[in-house]
């Protein structure tokens, strides 16, 4: 079932713990829409609906009820969110039970039950709770129910009293509390009133101050010899703490050149607590000199804190000294601050070196040298191999190799970024972690200044956060304006990008930098930095995941370009080049080298989510695909002058290929198209199908439209080329045939006697023959096809011929027959129903022979005819691709 918002979440409930039936405030988000969306609540597994009342979408009040589980969820169930979840829980306590006797120092709750089967439905709130039992006694019988009754009235008729009550059931107490007051009131105005020894105050007065002087008098010798004691005791006290803190200061400078801070750090303690309040003058000179050299210690140790680089141990170390000496503010936070501040600076230093090298201006360092590892992408290994191919041909890349010897400055600087990252950010976490657990503070000073510091962590949380994710979102923007400067704002692009660089990197680079990002992306969250902070490497790796399949797309597309170039015209014993492998491989290189790209580590998204990568992805696989078809039909049309035939071998397996092709090695414009068509068939027939099963296996989005676009226009080429070799072939034989037939002035009126078949078609029939000599040598299975197409186009035009012959003799009818005939039997294995259908027409148009002797004449003739050419005429013998194979 959909909803239209999102589940209810319980943030907070007050109280969080309590007995049974007491009252809690629920707070969350998206608790509902109003009471009737509110379809459950539960708190420790009990049902507290009946008793819930819905106050907005953020607020619910109700009752806990009995439940089995001491503590447990508040879960809220509405109509439009579906089940909700809680991140607090709520305690339940074990109520104490009070008799009506016991004494208690708190008002004890009586309305501690609500039944739930009475009065469910009469539109009382659920927070009007009732008393346990309103009857006063268990019902078993029809006597026990009319003490019931007596029992709600007399319940009734207290209510309906009031407090007064209350009062009347006490009115005696109340008296003696009021005759008691009177009393002590007389007394003191009696007092008042007396004049001769005073108030009672005064007596009391006058007595104390006399006991207090004869106590004096009594203990004054003991007093003194006990001040004089200590008078004498604080003297040589004084003498000893004198000598300490007149050789302090000495002893503190000389402490500071050792580096013996701990020391420094004590005696200090111990002067502070000597002499941190004195009153002699000799004293707060010496211990003004004592703060004079803290304080300088102090600024030292705060120099030394944020000076950059620095280990984390020394920074922890320096930071102790700072918080054992009371250092004013708060050292740990500068100290992040400035580490922050120094991460930076770096990223940004690193930027500006690799751009001055790249300028050729002399950086702050060599980018090349500085690589720890070569920065060549292993991806790459299996293009510098020999991909054999199994026509006898092998795939060689067309790309410049100079990345063997040179990695590209942005890759450089990428790895180079990243490691830095890496160096620096784990240290950073790790100072912020102590900062938080107050493990970098002493014991005193975590002791003395818990409280702030807590204060401080809850204030600094934010500042923190902020730090991380701009530490981040300038590795994304330098990395973005490195690889994508497009991606940067036009504010930040002299911040983050300054490339000036005329040519793109490969595909091949970029999953180089995907996979030292991703291994950026581990490592960062290895630390359990929350991923939040992390999400814009993650965006930033989906958009290099993108650009690097279309990059790849489109230098595969440049590479097919050239595949026309490479092509040698040698053909196989199938009729193909290796023109279709070669292609094919190229594709499933480039498909091999987007694996680990396309691949979805853990946290990642498709590279194909976006229905407009989806859309791009698939333009680019088809234009890929129909620059093949373009180049295939660059060649079926190149001039004779530009095909190199220096090169061409004729394959020891095949046949005689070509015919007199030994001699000269020269191809004709027809013999080319056949080629071409040949890797037509066998594109349509495995190569398009083969890439669109890699397409598939690859993830890649529209496969069908892919397959459907490439298909039609492939067999749109295939059809254009065979009918401009069709065109070629037939139309010579056809235009042949009306001038053969009326060479010598024939006339089907008056001609003599048929004696054989006629010149004109033993030449039409030689034509085809070498038409089928020609396509054969290619391609055996283009045969029927063209010789079909062939067939009909000579067999429409004699039907045409035929049926414009406006009347025969028995002569002219049997020398045309026998003609027809001939040249019918001889091609009936290419017969088509449109060429069987000419053959008819052409027949029909001819008298009928009236004699049995015409017929075995015209039998006669026709088997003397395919005697004499049953050499010439085995080519369309139905056994004879039994022959060849043989």
């Amino acid at each position: 079932m959909s909803r239209s918002r999102q589940p209810p979440l319980v943030t907070g409930i007050s109280p969080n713990e309590g007995i049974p039936w007491t009252k809690v405030t629920i707070r969350g988000e998206n608790l509902g829409t109003g009471p009737t969306d509110l379809i459950g609540l539960t708190i420790c597994g009990h049902n507290c609906l009946l008793t819930a009342e819905w106050m907005s979408a953020s607020k619910i009040v109700c009752r806990v009820g009995q439940a089995k589980n001491d503590k447990g969820d508040i879960i809220v169930t509405t109509k439009s969110g579906g089940r909700g979840t809680s991140t607090v829980s709520f305690k339940l306590l074990k109520p104490e039970k009070i008799g009506l006797l016991d004494q208690s120092a708190v008002w004890v709750d009586e309305m501690n039950y609500y039944d739930m089967r009475t009065d469910r439905n009469k539109g009382i709130p659920p927070l009007s709770l009732r008393p346990a039992n309103p009857l006063g006694i268990e019902i078993e019988n029809f006597e026990q129910l009319k003490m019931a009754v007596t029992n709600l009235k007399r319940q009734a008729n207290k209510k309906s009293e009031g407090s007064l009550a209350y009062v009347k059931g006490g009115l005696s107490t109340f008296f003696e509390a009021q005759d008691a007051l009177s009393a002590i009131h007389q007394k003191l105005e009696a007092d008042g009133t007396e004049k001769v020894e005073g108030s009672m105050t005064q007596k009391l007065e006058n007595v104390l101050n006399r006991a207090s002087n004869t106590a004096d008098t009594l203990f004054q010798e003991v007093l003194g010899r006990k001040d004089k004691a200590d008078s004498t005791r604080n003297a040589l006290n004084v003498l000893q703490r004198f000598k300490f803190l007149f050789n302090l200061p000495l002893n503190i400078e000389r402490n500071i050149q050792k580096g013996d801070y701990d020391v420094v750090i004590n005696d200090y303690e111990k002067a502070k607590s000597l002499f941190g309040k004195t009153e002699v003058q000799v004293f707060k000179k010496y211990y003004a000199e004592v703060e004079t050299r803290i304080e300088a210690l102090r600024e030292l140790l705060l120099a030394k804190l944020l000076e950059t680089p620095s280990t984390l141990h020394d920074q922890k170390r320096y930071i102790r000294y700072l918080s054992d000496l009371h250092a004013p503010g708060d050292p740990a936070w500068q100290c992040i601050g400035a580490q922050h501040r120094w991460i930076l600076q770096l990223m940004h230093s690193c930027k500006e070196g690799y751009v001055q090298d790249l300028k050729g201006t002399p950086g702050l360092h060599s980018p090349m040298l500085d690589l720890d590892t070569d920065a060549r992408p292993v991806v790459l290994g299996h293009l510098s191999q020999t991909a054999s191919l199994k026509r006898g041909s092998s795939f060689q890349s067309g790309r410049d190799d100079t990345w063997r010897y040179k990695t590209p400055h942005r890759v450089a600087f990428v790895v180079k970024l990243t490691k830095l990252v890496l160096s620096q950010l784990p240290n950073f976490w790790k100072l912020w972690i102590s900062y938080v657990n107050g493990s970098l503070f002493s014991e005193t000073a975590e002791k003395s200044g818990q409280i702030e510091r807590s204060k401080n962590v809850r204030q600094r949380q934010n500042d923190f956060k902020k730090m991380i994710q701009e530490v981040m979102q300038c590795l994304v923007k330098l990395i973005r304006g490195a690889l994508l400067p497009l991606s940067i704002p036009e504010c930040g692009v002299r911040q983050y990008g300054g490339w000036e660089v005329k040519s793109e990197l490969s595909g091949q680079w970029l999953a180089h930098v995907i996979q030292t990002i991703r291994h950026t992306y581990e490592s960062l969250t290895a630390l359990e930095i929350p991923n939040d902070m992390l999400q814009t490497i993650q965006d930033l790796i989906l958009d290099l995941r993108v650009r690097c399949v279309m990059v790849t797309l489109q230098h595969t597309a440049e590479e097919i370009k050239r595949l026309a170039e490479k092509e040698d015209w040698i053909v196989d014993n199938e009729g193909l080049t290796s023109l279709p492998c070669q292609f094919e491989q190229c594709i499933v290189h480039s498909l091999q080298s987007l694996k680990g790209v396309l691949e979805c580590k853990p946290g990642e998204a498709s590279v194909f989510q976006q229905p407009r990568t989806q859309e791009d992805v698939c333009q680019l696989s088809i234009n890929i695909l129909q620059i093949f078809i373009y180049c295939l039909e660059q060649l079926s049309t190149k001039p004779d002058a530009d095909v190199d035939t220096t090169h061409l071998s004729v394959d020891v397996s095949s046949p005689d290929l070509f015919g007199s092709i030994h001699e000269d090695f020269s191809l004709t414009s027809e013999q080319r198209l056949l080629i071409v068509l040949s890797n037509c068939c066998y594109l349509e027939r495995h190569t398009f199908l083969n890439i669109a099963e890699h397409f598939e296996k690859h993830n890649f989005q529209g496969i069908e439209k892919i397959t459907q676009v490439s298909m039609a226009s492939l067999k749109e080429l295939d059809q254009r080329l065979f009918e401009n070799y069709i065109e070629l072939k037939a139309d010579p034989i056809v235009g042949s045939l009306e001038p053969g037939i009326y060479a010598g002035y024939f006339d089907w009126k008056d001609c003599l006697p048929p004696t054989g078949v006629r010149n004109y078609l033993k030449e039409a029939l030689v034509n085809i023959i070498a038409v089928h000599a020609e396509v054969f040598t290619i391609s055996k299975e283009l045969v029927p096809r063209v010789l079909s197409r062939v067939v009909e186009a000579v067999s429409e035009e004699l039907s045409r011929l035929m049926q414009c012959v406006s009347s025969f003799s028995k002569n002219g009818a049997l020398q045309a027959r026998l003609e027809i005939c001939a040249l019918r039997d001889t091609v009936a294995v290419h017969l088509t129903p449109e060429s069987k259908s000419s053959f008819k027409q052409a027949l029909e148009a001819l008298p009928q022979l009236s004699s049995g002797a015409d017929k075995k004449l015209l039998e006669e003739l026709l088997n003397k005819f395919k005697s004499s050419m049953h050499l010439q005429l085995a080519c369309f013998q139905a056994a004879a691709s039994t022959v060849m194979k043989t």
